[in-house]
């Protein structure tokens, strides 16, 4: 009787930890397949486009005048996005993203083009763009301009980007590779640094 019980005893405590082992695997399954989500899940939408820049001129924090297509042109990979200095959602976080991204490329930052484009060149005066700048740091190789509403437009539709109005403000980064044939990446929502970077190097490597 004894004997019986005995294995009894030790049937039903098998019996319980291979529950608990079976529920240890449950949850890190889990646990797994959450990190593994949270992995793949982004702040942004990836696409491919050819954009036709407009033959236009802007202004930069100089007052200088700029042709945009000479600006985006050449043969140095462009990072560009568009922003308003009196901006309190999206653009602060774009241009505190970019001010990392030229941190984080170090000495390679010089072979890079960036630039950022006024949606509100009514108030965004060269001057009050050279106060943004200096704000966020930016290098020399970081260029904001801006100029006339017609011309801020035309850029923005040009890039599929005009949205009716500053508050009506979306955020949007494109990267292009080395070279003005070169189709542009678009970077929908909110990109990190790291984001940019790695979507930079995507392009450096193809």
């Amino acid at each position: 009787m004894k004997y019986r019980e005995m294995m009894l005893m030790f049937a039903m405590l098998a019996g319980g930890g291979a529950m608990v082992a079976g529920a240890q695997l449950a949850h890190a399954e889990t646990e797994h397949h959450h990190h593994h989500a949270m992995a793949d899940s982004s702040g942004y939408q990836r696409t491919s486009a050819s954009y036709e820049i407009p033959d236009v001129r802007l202004v930069d924090i100089n007052g200088a005048s700029v042709s945009l297509r000479d600006g985006l042109g050449g043969n140095e990979p462009v990072m560009l996005n568009f922003i308003f200095t009196s901006c309190t959602a999206i653009c602060p976080v774009m241009s505190a993203t970019f001010s990392q991204v030229q941190e984080k490329l170090g000495d390679e930052v010089s072979k890079v083009r960036m630039v950022s484009i006024s949606i509100d060149p009514e108030n965004d005066t060269p001057a009050r763009l050279r106060e943004y700048a200096s704000k966020y740091q930016a290098g020399p190789q970081w260029r904001m301009l801006t100029g006339s509403i017609e011309d801020s437009i035309a850029v923005q539709r040009a890039f599929d980007a005009f949205r009716g109005g500053k508050m009506n403000h979306e955020p949007v980064t494109f990267l292009r590779a080395a070279g003005a044939d070169q189709p542009w990446i678009r970077l929908d929502g909110l990109a990190s640094a790291s984001d940019i970077i790695y979507e930079y190097r995507k392009l450096a490597t193809h």
